[in-house]
């Protein structure tokens, strides 16, 4: 088991809290984790490309000249996909890139990702904002105090509205609530930051 520094919005030690090995120990399995990123970005693509085939391009209804007598080789139509203007062979047709991951692999992916973020010194829990309004301006000065100066993820408790409002217009922090966290958002950043409600939940459903 291994502990970790629980601090306030100005970066000072309030406590320690001792982190679960099944959780925040694990070796991470790194193929997991690209299976599981690779799965989320694949959903997240709109797959509306589209090109025309040669029965969707308009005109060439006519036969461009007879068939024999010409010299020239037989055509049945000036849109086949050898002439310009002509429809497009195996081109992209709208799809869903999306493919499924199982359950399991997700929550090994999470568990990877977190164990790597606490091995890399790259997590920070914070015991909570209590912003009593929104408030940009306090919310970057907490992101100094604690020393998030590049890319940073905020998970945050599903009800931490007023924090949510506060963190959601800085251009370098991803906020996401901790039930719509996904392993994407664990790692594609410098500092994860958790608040204090936000381990709980994830060593509650990941243990």
């Amino acid at each position: 088991m291994a502990n970790i520094e629980i601090k306030d919005a100005s970066g000072n030690k309030v406590k320690e809290a001792e982190l679960s090995a099944a959780v925040f120990g694990i070796e991470p399995n790194v193929h997991v984790m690209h299976t599981v990123v690779r799965s989320i970005r694949a959903g997240l693509r709109q797959g509306t490309h589209d090109t025309k085939t040669r029965g969707e391009v308009r005109g060439g209804g006519k036969k461009p000249w007879r068939q024999k007598g010409t010299g020239r080789a037989r055509q049945g139509s000036i849109r086949s996909p050898q002439w310009t203007g002509g429809g497009t062979v195996f081109g992209p047709h709208p799809r869903s890139y999306a493919f499924r991951v199982n359950r399991k692999e997700v929550k090994l992916a999470m568990r990877s990702a977190l164990s790597a973020k606490f091995a890399d010194g790259e997590l920070i829990v914070v015991d909570g904002f209590n912003f009593e309004k929104p408030c940009t301006k306090d919310a970057v000065a907490a992101l100094k105090a604690l020393g998030c100066d590049r890319r940073t993820t905020l998970v945050i408790a599903d009800d931490d509205v007023n924090t949510f409002l506060s963190f959601r217009n800085i251009p370098t922090v991803t906020i996401v609530p901790v039930s719509e966290a996904t392993t994407l958002e664990l790692v594609d950043n410098k500092k994860l930051v958790l608040t204090g409600a936000a381990l709980e939940r994830f060593e509650e459903v990941l243990a």
